[in-house]
Formats: structure tokens, C-alpha cells, sequence
């Protein structure tokens, strides 16, 4: 969170983390070369130039599985959260990684072509075949995309083109994961058919589309099964279940008939409720924890007073509360919701609960 634009500030866990992933691409691209040129050799000889581009695209296609593979982690095991805060940089790194990659592609294959290389990658035969299906295309396309979206990674641009039209563009990485698998699916993969370069291929694909269908799936699960309302003094009001069963400073979910998620707070003696979706990106404030007294959305830290939605000042971001209350030592919430900004004093817990 930032209240005014400002450039990217390293602190030292960003330098950690940054100089991690350097030596962590750098270590990927020297052991892939070295095996590569190990192994390639006789009737499968592979020249260096060849070696040093497809090193570079293995690591960003790595790079790019390991990072679709973090949000649904964080969202089976919250121990991977920590994950996600820095995952901006990873997906810059990656970027500039695929960047290596298609300069290293542009100055061998099309280096000596009689027009510009740009001109020469878009010209491939018509007849498509596994051989001949314009592979290249799938990973400029692939390029565009995680160029674009490191470009627009700061949160100016989030602010600048508007959350959804932000969210729908950042959205399209799986498009670009798609791309790039049909690009080492019908490029490098019709020539270098190595038993370990196949299994890690399709173990990755099928790590990211696994996970991604296995935490779809437990979301899902939850908004499938909305709360229905009970009429009381004239409001529409949702158990959210027993007080026992939300952890202290932790946040759970509760749906309503209308499919809105809210965020149910146990926080200092008392139960609070907001709405469960961050007004940063769309994360799952449901799944945040109570960090120095606010709701910390999981997915970049932004973080909420529990009992107004308010950010801690000098921040002006705000969502809108729930009245609560606890009935029977069960959590009673509002199904409707109160302006953005609005304070709700908690609903006390008594010792016991």
C-alpha cells in the first residue's frame, strides 16, 4: 500500500529476495547448458547458441509455472502465503528471462535472413503440420502478454487503468501459459525428445492445471453453499456458525443468498465483519489474518481496521462492514451491507467461546 505514487522501494527483504532469484536463474541457465551440452552430442549434436536459447526458455517457462502455482498454494496451505508478496518481482524476473530468450532466438535463426528478423518470424509455411505449425507466433503472443504485464506490475497502473480493466489484463497469463506450452510443445519438443525433459515438461503442466483445479475446487465448494438468511427485528441476518470455530485473529468465510463473500473477524475479544473481497485486486480477504490490530489480505499485505473496513491512516482505502452479533454462542451477520467506511462496534465473545 502506498498513499501516493512513488518508485519501487527495495527494502532488504526485496534485495534478498531479488538477489535469490538472480542467482537462482543464473545456477538454472549454467546447469542447463552444462547437461545440455553433455548429453547433446554425436547425431543429436546441438550448437552452443542453440543450447544458451533453449536454456533461457526452459527457465522462463519454469519460472512461469512456478509462479501460477503459488496462489493456489497460499490458497491450500497458508503457509505459502508468504509467497505471494513478493511474486511481482518473480514475474518481472521471468519476463525478463523470456526477453534473453527471444533475443537469443532473433540473433541465431533470423540473424542472417534477407529481411528484419521481426518480419522473417511471422513468415512460415501454410500447410501446417506438427512441424511446421507457426510455434514461434504462440510465444511472441506468450512475450506480449508477460511483457505487458510486468510493464503494469506497479499499482500505479492498477489506479491509472481501473481495477478490472488491470485485473482482466493481468488475467491473461494463463493465456500466455497456454501459448507457451504449445510453443515447446510443437517447437523444441518435435526435435529433443529426452525421456527427462518430456517428464519434466509435462509434470509441470500438469503441477499448475492440478493445482489450480484442486483449489478451484475447495473455493467453489464454499460459494456453492450459501447461508440463508433469518429474519430478525427487520434485517436479513446469516450464521456464520459457531464462535469457536474462528480462530483467534483469523478470518473465515461466510456466503450469502446473493453469492458475495463477507470476511467473519475474530479479533480482540470480539467478532467483526466485513466485505471478504480486498478493494487492492480481488483477494480473498476471507483467508487474511489480524496483523498488528487490521485485516491483511493474504495476497499483498493490504490490510483493513476490522471494525470500520477502513485502512490505518494515512491510507484512504475502505470496504464496506456487517453489523454482527452472537446469539447462543453462534455468529449472527448481516446480510446487508453497511456503506464503505461505516464503523460497527465487534460483537463481544464471551471467555469462554
Amino acid at each position: 500500500m502506498s498513499v501516493k505514487y512513488v518508485g519501487v522501494q527495495w527494502t532488504r527483504t526485496k534485495m534478498v529476495y531479488d538477489a535469490m532469484l538472480v542467482v537462482g536463474i543464473v545456477a538454472f541457465v549454467m546447469i542447463f547448458e552444462r547437461l545440455a551440452a553433455s548429453t547433446l552430442g554425436g547425431e543429436r549434436y546441438v550448437v552452443g547458441p542453440v543450447i544458451e536459447m533453449r536454456a533461457f526458455g526452459a527457465c522462463a517457462f519454469t519460472m512461469l509455472s512456478a509462479i501460477l502455482c503459488i496462489g493456489p498454494l497460499a490458497r491450500l496451505d497458508r503457509r505459502f502465503a508468504p509467497l505471494l508478496y513478493n511474486r511481482r518481482h518473480f514475474g518481472v524476473a521471468m519476463a525478463l528471462v523470456a526477453l534473453a530468450h527471444a533475443y537469443h532466438v532473433l540473433g541465431f535463426y533470423y540473424a542472417y535472413s534477407s529481411v528484419a528478423p521481426s518480419a522473417a518470424l511471422f513468415e512460415r509455411d501454410r500447410a501446417f503440420t506438427s512441424g511446421t505449425w507457426p510455434f514461434p507466433i504462440f510465444g511472441v503472443i506468450a512475450l506480449v502478454i508477460v511483457v505487458l504485464m510486468a510493464v503494469t506490475s506497479h499499482d500505479f497502473w492498477q489506479k491509472f487503468l481501473g481495477a478490472r480493466a488491470w485485473k482482466a489484463l493481468h488475467m491473461l497469463v494463463y493465456v500466455a501459459y497456454a501459448l507457451a506450452v504449445l510453443h515447446v510443445a510443437f517447437g523444441v519438443m518435435q526435435t529433443d525428445v529426452r525421456p527427462v525433459l518430456v517428464a519434466v515438461f509435462f509434470a509441470s503442466v500438469v503441477s499448475v492445471v492440478g493445482l489450480h483445479l484442486v483449489a478451484s475446487s475447495r473455493s467453489t465448494a464454499i460459494d456453492r453453499a450459501p447461508v440463508s438468511p433469518i429474519e430478525k427485528d427487520g434485517k436479513r441476518w446469516l450464521d456464520a456458525g459457531p464462535v469457536s470455530a474462528i480462530p483467534k485473529n483469523r478470518a473465515l468465510p461466510v456466503v450469502g443468498p446473493t453469492g458475495e463473500r463477507i470476511a467473519v473477524i475474530r479479533h480482540d475479544g470480539g467478532v467483526s465483519a466485513v466485505h471478504g473481497v480486498c478493494a487492492h485486486q480481488g483477494g480473498p480477504l476471507d483467508e487474511g489474518k489480524v496483523i498488528d490490530g487490521c485485516l491483511t489480505c493474504p495476497w499483498h499485505g493490504w490490510t483493513y481496521q476490522p471494525a470500520d473496513g477502513c485502512a490505518p491512516a494515512p491510507f484512504v482505502e475502505k470496504i464496506p462492514t456487517h453489523d454482527v452479533r452472537i446469539e447462543d454462542g453462534r455468529v449472527l451477520v448481516c446480510a446487508d451491507a453497511n456503506p464503505a467506511g461505516t464503523h460497527v462496534t465487534p460483537a463481544k465473545v464471551s471467555s469462554d467461546a
